[in-house]
């Protein structure tokens, strides 16, 4: 099932002194599934679980996280600290009337959900992260791997100024696209994501947005994300992450009270476009209980 075939309707909402830009899908009556993107993805990421969702009875939102398509795009590195990205889903929330939701995230959007369940635990039923790790651990555990350095090079070169968005933005975005197509399996990105990637690239000050999550995690002190996470929390993790290593799931675990990871043993970073079924059936079963309430 595509983006342009799935069963959902995009809006936008006042969020947060933003603009927001959404897809809903399901009955406004049913429990609530908030799905957050990563770097560099947009809201159509997770076409392959908004329709199993709405299948299991779920009202799903998947948000384009500020920056990043017809989302506001506001000015400043530290417009995009984490504290106010979570203030972001929470206020989204409450716009959509939702008390209470299990939240998923994926790369970027799995760092903002773990300091959402963080800061704001009674909100989060059931959490679910996908290839992220847990944002009070990152800088330490590169300290002692330096295999996660290497993997890491990106950050650094992150922290310049203009020159990322120079080189990314370059021939309509195409070294940006292949680096997806570099970090999955073959075939998972084509042309129909290409299409919807670029477009939402090309929104005035978005890839600026984009790059500066990274800015403004490498402003801000680690002790202070130290926060453990009381939430029945999964961990959906690809082994073959080009860009993180699986030691950063286990280190993340500890700091979960009551959580497991699942590996995906064939799966590299973009678990929920390569193994759909997988995933689909991880993220229903773990967060089933919660249809009821």
């Amino acid at each position: 099932m595509t983006p342009e075939t799935l069963p959902y309707a995009t809006a936008l909402c006042d969020v947060n002194e933003l603009r927001m830009e959404f897809a809903s899908a399901g009955k406004a009556s049913q429990p609530v599934v908030i799905l957050l993107h990563g770097f560099p993805d947009l809201w159509q990421g997770w076409h392959f679980q908004i329709g199993p969702l709405v299948a299991a009875g779920y009202r799903v939102l998947a948000p384009n996280q500020r920056g990043y398509g017809a989302t506001t795009k506001p000015k400043g590195i530290l417009s995009y600290g984490i504290d106010e990205l979570a203030n972001d889903v929470i206020a989204f929330a409450d716009s959509q009337g939702c008390q209470t939701f299990c939240l998923v995230g994926h790369d970027w959007g799995g760092i903002v959900a773990w300091w959402v369940a963080a800061r704001f635990p009674d909100r989060v039923t059931r959490l679910v992260i996908l290839n992220a790790p847990h944002p009070g651990i990152f800088f330490s555990y590169l300290l002692r791997h330096p295999g996660q350095v290497l993997r890491s090079w990106y950050i650094g070169f992150f922290q310049l100024p203009l020159l990322p968005e120079a080189i990314l933005s370059a021939a309509n975005y195409s070294i940006l696209f292949q680096s997806l197509k570099n970090t999955s399996q073959q075939g998972v990105f084509d042309e129909s994501d290409r299409k919807y990637l670029v477009a939402g690239w090309l929104q005035p000050g978005a890839l600026t947005a984009m790059i500066d999550y990274y800015r403004a995690a490498a402003r801000k002190s680690s002790n202070s994300l130290q926060q453990r996470i009381r939430n029945p929390t999964l961990i959906l993790w690809g082994m073959h992450d080009s860009a993180l290593q699986p030691g950063l799931a286990e280190v993340s675990l500890k700091l979960c009270e009551n959580g497991r990871i699942v590996w995906l043993a064939h799966a590299s970073h973009w678990i929920q476009r390569e193994d759909p079924e997988c995933v689909n059936h991880e993220i229903l079963a773990f967060i089933h209980p919660t249809a009821s309430g």
